[in-house]
């Protein structure tokens, strides 16, 4: 499953096998509990997606919301999406080190990481990464993009 057709988290989640539905729900509970005040979790470019609303900031280049990060499975392996940590080569780097020293073993591309199984992600890091985000300086790392 690449991109889902899923109208609700709850959809995608009853789609997936058991073991990547118990991987992905692991990951998404981390991040719930991370996810600073002001984001929102929904279905967005077919994967679970926790975004700025438009409510909160309508003025995006293509009318979506703000995905700071999202999770999704895919035919080989599973991903986490961190906008945050693609947009802010500050985040980024200490997002880099964190991981290292967790021992495990970094598969990025530019915002995703790949996992195959749950013990592949250090999933205290994904929280803490998540949690250095707050909506409004999300939105200033977008804006300062766009001006670029």
């Amino acid at each position: 499953m690449a991109q889902s057709s899923a109208k609700t988290v709850d959809e995608y989640l009853s789609l997936l096998t058991d073991e990547r539905r118990a991987a992905i729900s692991a990951v998404r509970k981390v991040i719930l509990t991370n996810l600073p005040a002001g984001y929102e979790e929904m279905m967005q470019w077919g994967v679970i997606s926790y975004v700025v609303p438009l409510s909160r900031y309508p003025q995006t280049y293509n009318g979506q919301a703000l995905m700071i990060a999202g999770l999704s499975s895919q035919k080989s392996y599973m991903s986490v999406y961190l906008m945050g940590v693609y947009g802010h080569k500050p985040t980024e780097e200490w997002f880099r080190k964190a991981y290292a020293a967790s021992g495990k073993k970094l598969d990025m591309g530019k915002s995703c990481v790949h996992f195959k199984k749950l013990e592949d992600l250090p999933l205290d890091v994904i929280g803490k990464v998540i949690a250095k985000i707050p909506v409004d300086a999300y939105v200033r790392v977008y804006e300062a993009s766009r001006k670029k």
